[in-house]
């Protein structure tokens, strides 16, 4: 898996995480994020919510792409075997089986 789908992998990582690169951008410009706007209705300072919110957006963003390695890597190696080969068997859906009446087999 290593050396047969590594770039595969690395794109699909790239591309999984970029939602959430996207996220990160357009918070606090397009939308004021929620945990911010409920600490500023509380009374809290600005630069204190801000820290908050940008603390939950690294974590929102460290787990989202852990999520996405995690994800890719299990499936890279879900459709290859110890020897570096593509499983096509394992990427199309199992065929139903006809099962066979008892006595008639």
């Amino acid at each position: 898996m290593k050396t047969a789908l590594q770039a595969l992998v690395r794109t699909s990582i790239r591309r999984g995480i970029i939602p959430i690169i996207n996220q990160m951008s357009a918070a606090g410009i397009i939308t004021l994020p929620g945990i911010m706007t409920g600490q500023l209705l509380a009374g809290m300072d600005p630069i204190d919510a801000a820290k908050y919110q940008i603390v939950l957006l690294l974590l929102l963003t460290g787990a989202g792409g852990l999520a996405c390695v995690g994800a890719v890597l299990m499936a890279a190696r879900m459709i290859s075997d110890d020897r570096q080969r593509l499983r096509i068997d394992r990427l199309s859906p199992a065929k139903p089986t006809r099962s066979v009446p008892a006595g008639k087999g």
